[in-house]
C-alpha cells in the first residue's frame, strides 16, 4: 500500500540520511523541483549512492526525475535504473505519447543493465492542465503505470488559480484523477497539503481525499506522515462494520435467503467488496 509518500530533496544529504526513519509508506527521493540546475549531477550521485548504501526499501523508493523533454531526464534514469528502485516519477506528464517515452528509455536502461523488462514500475505525476484532461489516456498508456499522481501547485499555476487549503480550485482535478486511475485499476495519489504547519487540516484533507477514492497522499513535510497514515488506513469502527457485512451475507448463504440486511440496511453486492477490499487492508496493515 502506499498512504504516504513522502518527498526528500536529492541534494540534501542529511535529508537523505534519515529517509527511511518517518514511517512513510514510501520517500520520493527528488532530482526535479528540490534541485536547482546547477545541482542537478551532484543531486543525481547523492541519490545514486543514496539507495546503493544506505540500505533502503527499495520497495518503497520513488524517484522523481526530470521532465522527459530535458536534458537530465535521460541521465536520471541511466542513473537509477541499475539499482532497481521500485518506481520512478516522470514529471509534467500530459500525454500517452509522453509515458511511452519515458517506459522506452528505462527498458533501455533495464536491458543494459539485465533487468527484467517492466521490473521498474511508473507513478505518473500530473500537473497541468492538459495532463489533467488527458489522464485517462496517461493511465493506461503503458503496463508499466502503477498509479496517477497530481501536482496541484503546479497545475494551479497553469489554471491561473488561487491555491488554497480548502481545495476547492482542484474539486475537478481530483475527481478526474481518481476516476481515469481507477478505471484502469491502478492507484490514484494526492496532492501533498499546502500548510506544513496545519495538522488538522492536514487530516482533514487526507481524509477528503479518501472519501474521494484516493489510495494515497504525498507529503513535502515529515510531520504530516503519521496523519495521512492514520486517514488511509481503516479504523477500528470500518472494520468492525466491514467484518459484521461479510458475517451477514455467510450467515445469508448458510440459510438460504436471496437478500440479506444489517442494521435494518440491504447489502448489496458493491457494500461486500468494499468491505473485502477494507479487510484486506487491514490485514496488509497488520491491524487485523
Amino acid at each position: 500500500m502506499l498512504r504516504s509518500l513522502l518527498f526528500i530533496p536529492g541534494n540534501n544529504p542529511a535529508m537523505l540520511q534519515n529517509a527511511d526513519i518517518h514511517s512513510a509508506d514510501a520517500v520520493i527521493l527528488d532530482l526535479e523541483d528540490a534541485v536547482s540546475p546547477n545541482e542537478k549531477d551532484a543531486a543525481r550521485i547523492l541519490v545514486s549512492r543514496a539507495i546503493e548504501y544506505l540500505g533502503f526499501n527499495k520497495e518503497k523508493i520513488v524517484v522523481r526525475i526530470n521532465p522527459i523533454d530535458t536534458p537530465y531526464a535521460k541521465q536520471d534514469i541511466e542513473a537509477v535504473v541499475p539499482l532497481r528502485p521500485k518506481y520512478i516519477m516522470p514529471t509534467k506528464v500530459c500525454s500517452a505519447e509522453y509515458i511511452k517515452q519515458a517506459s522506452k528509455i528505462i527498458a533501455e536502461a533495464e536491458i543494459k543493465n539485465g533487468i527484467e523488462e517492466n521490473s521498474i514500475k511508473i507513478i505518473a505525476l500530473i500537473e497541468t492542465a492538459e495532463g489533467i484532461e488527458q489522464a485517462f489516456n496517461i493511465a493506461r498508456a503503458d503496463k508499466r503505470v502503477e498509479a496517477l499522481f497530481l501536482g496541484a501547485e503546479d497545475l494551479t499555476s497553469d489554471m491561473q488559480a488561487v491555491r488554497s487549503k480548502a481545495g476547492d480550485e482542484i474539486a475537478y482535478a481530483r475527481g478526474r484523477i481518481v476516476m481515469a486511475a481507477r478505471s484502469c485499476g491502478i492507484d490514484a495519489i494526492d496532492t501533498p497539503f499546502t500548510d506544513v504547519h496545519d495538522d488538522e487540516g492536514l487530516v482533514q484533507d487526507a481524509l477528503l481525499a479518501r472519501r474521494m477514492g484516493f489510495s494515497g497522499k504525498a507529503s513535502i513535510s515529515p510531520h504530516h506522515v503519521a496523519g495521512i497514515n492514520q486517514a488511509f488506513s481503516p479504523s477500528i469502527e470500518e472494520i468492525n462494520y466491514a467484518k459484521a457485512v461479510i458475517e451477514a451475507i455467510e450467515e445469508g448463504k448458510r440459510l438460504g435467503r436471496g437478500a440479506v440486511s444489517l442494521k435494518g440496511k440491504m447489502i448489496d453486492r458493491p457494500i461486500v467488496l468494499r468491505a473485502e477490499k477494507l479487510l484486506l487492508a487491514a490485514k496488509e496493515l497488520q491491524l487485523i
